[in-house]
Order: structure tokens, then sequence, then C-alpha cells
């Protein structure tokens, strides 16, 4: 029988310690058209204690992913993160707001979760306003979002159209 990630050619697995299945619940509760799909559980004589949760399937608008609960041997780093494209300043606060909570802001819309995951909380349209043509206005953007931990699409406007 093929479950539903694997269905899909390429999705993520992520290596929890024993959290995945507390993860899973966390995101699927934040973002909107998400659900756990499955979840698997250690048998007698596998690595993990019987019963145990080894994976949990979910998805997230449409992405799916695998959580992994494979023991306290890796842990994440920034090295990976997920991207959140937002619409409007109050769906960065949502996004922020709830992914922080137990967790870390860091510099330019970047924060990790309770879980150590990163994630970008970003606008949609600030990387063509970095790609501007006019490099002095390009400039004038980097510096701004230099400065912030939460994107503020207004100040970065204005700091895209100050002449």
């Amino acid at each position: 029988m093929q479950t539903q990630t694997t269905a899909q050619k390429i999705f993520p697995c992520l290596w929890f310690d024993n959290q995945a299945e507390e993860a899973a619940n966390f995101y699927v509760s934040i973002f909107n058209n998400s659900k756990v799909l499955t979840t698997t559980r250690y048998t007698e004589g596998s690595p993990g204690p019987a019963g145990s949760v080894m994976t949990v399937e979910f998805e997230i608008e449409g992405q799916k992913f695998l959580g992994l609960n494979g023991g306290p041997l890796f842990k994440f780093t920034e090295a990976v993160s997920f991207c959140i494209n937002c619409e409007s300043q109050e769906e960065i606060d949502y996004f922020w707001e709830k992914l922080t909570e137990g967790g870390e802001e860091s510099m330019c819309g970047w924060l990790k979760d309770k879980f150590g995951l990163s994630w970008q909380v970003v606008s949609t349209g600030w990387d063509e306003m970095l790609n501007d043509p006019d490099p002095a206005r390009a400039k004038r953007v980097m510096e701004a979002l230099m400065k912030m931990r939460k994107i503020d699409i207004e100040a970065l406007k204005r700091a895209y159209e100050q002449e």
C-alpha cells in the first residue's frame, strides 16, 4: 500500500527527537488547508519503544511532510528553512506570533519555532524591491530589511519609494 506522502515525488522529512506528533499537530493548527494524514507506530523489536510514534505524515497548504521520531542524534539548523509568502502585514503578524511562541526571533524575517525549525516569514513582492534595476532603491530596501526582525511591509515600501 502506498502512503499519501510517498505518492508525492519529493517531500521534506523532518527529524525530531520524539516530538513529531506534537510538531505535526502544532503546524496543522497554524496553517489553513492542513491536516495530519497518517501516524505510524514503532513495533516490538524496532529502534523505538513499541507503540510510540515513529512517523507522522501531514500536509500544509498542499505540501506534504513526514515527521520522524528518530531520537536526539540530529538537530535542525538554519541551513534549511521554510519560507511563508504573506500577502499582508496581518498575515506576517499572525505567522510570526504563532511560530515564535516558545521559539526565538532572528533577523530579516527569520525565526526558529519551539522545535528549532527555521522559518522565513516574508512579504510577497519584497524580492522585486530588492531586485529593482535602480541600485539606490534596492540598497535602501536592503538596509531597511537588515534592521528588522519581523518584516514590516510599510517600512520596506517607504525605503523603496524614498527619493
